[in-house]
């Protein structure tokens, strides 16, 4: 089930955001070492998950996470513009209609097959939610081995300044632009929703 979700997390009880955050932690703290906070032990939570975010969240029908993505608004402070602006030869794309894509995350439990359709279907997901929300483009900020799979997409993407090491990773910012053929490039590529995961919707607000 995909959830379309805005909450403020240290009181949220939604189900579906405890386990999104419990995830993030899992990842980005526990495998990757990120320098992040941490909530109760449990929860990555940064300054940025607050009721301006909105997540997209892939779970099971029990609400497990499967993969999760946040997404902020370009007019307000976001990761990019206002902790890596260096990684950008020009000023930080910011527009109502460019939302910034951060903390993609899949599950660690998944299998590399799993790990692929809920990767894919995620894509799709932020595609359709940019298409059926006047979103134009979307800026990001990826290590090189996510960054080189982000350009091979098919989608019209562009990185907005040289790859730079910040904090002993290679780290690049990009932008991808959304328009009405972006579904069709993403396919033409092989990214394609899992009908199974994504079927149905819960949005709340």
């Amino acid at each position: 089930m995909l959830h379309i979700l805005q909450s403020a997390p240290p009181s949220a009880s939604d189900a579906a955001l405890r386990a999104m955050f419990a995830a993030r932690k899992s990842v980005f703290v526990d495998l990757l070492k990120w320098d992040v906070p941490v909530l109760d032990g449990r929860y990555e939570v940064d300054q940025f998950d607050d009721l301006n975010a909105t997540y997209l969240i892939l779970a099971e029908s029990d609400e497990s996470h499967l993969g999760s993505a946040r997404l902020l608004p370009t007019m307000r402070p976001h990761i990019l513009d206002s902790l890596y602006p260096d990684l950008c030869e020009n000023a930080p794309p910011r527009a109502p209609d460019i939302f910034e894509i951060t903390r993609f995350c899949l599950d660690r439990r998944l299998r590399a097959s799993e790990r692929r359709a809920v990767r894919d279907t995620l894509v799709t997901a932020l595609v359709d939610y940019a298409l059926d929300h006047g979103i134009t483009g979307y800026s990001a900020i990826a290590e090189m081995g996510w960054f080189q799979q982000i350009l091979a997409f098919g989608w019209r993407c562009r990185p907005l300044g040289l790859p730079q090491v910040v904090d002993g990773a290679m780290l690049a910012a990009l932008r991808i632009d959304i328009a009405p053929d972006t579904p069709g490039l993403l396919a033409a590529a092989g990214i394609q929703a899992a009908p199974a995961i994504r079927d149905s919707r819960r949005i709340a607000a």
